[in-house]
């Protein structure tokens, strides 16, 4: 099967040929045909597999074939993402895709000043690829109108329907005809986000390539048991043997980030940092930095586990699990994308077996134990142990609700205490473990 095949315009084939693609994977092949139709999609793929195309191409298509109305150009496609980080990359690839076609893409997330967005949207919109904080600013202020979406697509939707999320999707999707076409895309969707994610379409075609919640199997996945108090250390040690190699590690906390990646550069293995608690000119110098290979290692909350594709990565290092096991599928899939070989290695203290039992669960499959020499923990790991949370759910430092935080708003300040909390409908509140901004 071919791009040709698919019943894509000229214009796109263009785009495509100019970037390299000549064969669509698999949930393109299947999503693409579908969403020319005009049919309501939930798509489930592994990452690295090319879901931004999967909907970005029929999209642009059908803006493209259709006149718009008169009068100042409105956003006619929405496309909500949880980080910023993603915004950009969704984006640049909808740019790229749509190189030869007349369409504007503009980009609303938080981090940064509002006056050059309002700039954008005064010019004219055809497609608004935004964070929902920093949309529903706008929404707020009269400076953006809802009311001639055509598409709406939801990328990393199992996130964007997380309780964190849901009240603000709600208050966007009220601003949206009905009328429409709704693209939800995802690696991962449990069974309670699934049905919710249902509740928004309309006869859907659901595409799911892989079984759910499954690892690319390029991709060589293992565990180090080792106690907390030296899992730096260890970590030391696996970075300075993978001296040629960059490197992905994830923290599970914002200040713990920023900590381990000062002492990375005392051990003389120089690291950025990015956060939700840094602004999006320096996490976007950092990530910039790091896929340019000017720096080697890069800390990340989980900010920068989903979507963002980061080429020749060939280690991916769970400093610390996360707290939700989904996340452990998103994280690693940052390697070993597009076929390519990966490596995800996690440290796992006595006290974080829970955590990995869960992804264990998760996975239908045991992670390789392997104890490193001169690590070994002080105590087995303790498969039963429950998840430690501090205040706030996945490692403390932010109330629940918080999704709304710099990540999306872009003022640097937590959201008002309590102020997400009174949107949600009352049967999802608690419906599993909260989640926080990244």
């Amino acid at each position: 099967m071919t791009f040709e095949t698919l019943g894509l315009s000229p214009a796109l084939l263009r785009a495509l040929a100019d970037t390299g693609y000549t064969t669509p994977t698999p949930i393109q092949a299947q999503s693409i045909p579908a969403g020319l139709e005009g049919r309501d999609i939930l798509g489930a793929a592994q990452t690295g597999t090319g879901k931004t195309a999967a909907f970005g191409l029929p999209l642009l298509q059908r803006l493209a074939r259709e006149t718009p109305p008169r009068g100042p150009r409105k956003p006619r496609a929405l496309v909500l993402v949880p980080t910023r980080e993603l915004a950009v990359q969704v984006a640049d690839s909808l740019k790229e895709y749509g190189r030869h076609l007349r369409l504007n893409v503009t980009m609303i997330f938080g981090g940064v000043g509002m006056q050059p967005q309002i700039d954008n949207l005064r010019r004219g919109v055809d497609i608004l690829v935004a964070c929902p904080g920093r949309l529903l600013d706008h929404l707020d202020s009269g400076h953006a109108k809802l009311d001639a979406i055509e598409l709406l697509v939801l990328d990393e939707a199992d996130r964007m329907l997380d309780m964190g999320f849901l009240p603000s999707i709600k208050r966007v999707l009220a601003r949206v005809p009905k009328q429409r076409q709704t693209m939800l895309f995802s690696a991962t969707f449990e069974p309670r986000i699934r049905a919710l994610a249902m509740e928004l379409l309309d006869r859907p075609v659901e595409v799911q390539v892989a079984a759910q919640n499954t690892i690319a199997e390029t991709i060589v996945h293992r565990v180090h048991p080792v106690d907390s108090a030296r899992k730096r250390d260890l970590l030391v040690d696996i970075l300075a043997a993978r001296h040629g190699d960059r490197v992905l590690v994830f923290g599970r906390t914002k200040h713990g980030c920023n900590r381990l990646a000062e002492q990375l550069g005392q051990a003389g293995l120089p690291s950025v940092a990015i956060h939700g608690n840094k602004s999006q000119a320096q996490r976007q110098k950092a990530l910039d930095a790091f896929k340019a290979g000017r720096a080697r290692i890069l800390v990340a909350t989980d900010v920068a586990a989903r979507g963002l594709d980061i080429p020749d990565l060939p280690l991916v290092i769970n400093h610390d699990l996360p707290m939700v096991a989904e996340d452990y599928v998103h994280r690693i899939g940052r390697t070993g994308r597009n076929g390519a070989q990966g490596e995800a290695v996690s440290l796992v203290a006595p006290e974080e077996g829970g955590l990995l039992r869960d992804i264990q669960r998760m996975l239908k499959a045991d992670i390789t134990m392997e104890t490193v020499t001169g690590f070994e923990p002080s105590q087995p790991l303790r498969m039963d142990a429950k998840p430690v949370q501090g205040r706030g759910g996945r490692g403390g430092g932010q109330k629940p609700g918080g999704q709304r935080k710099a990540g999306n708003r872009g003022h640097g300040k937590p959201a008002p205490r309590g102020a997400a909390t009174h949107a949600g409908p009352k049967q999802h509140r608690g419906g599993g473990r909260r989640r926080r901004s990244a």
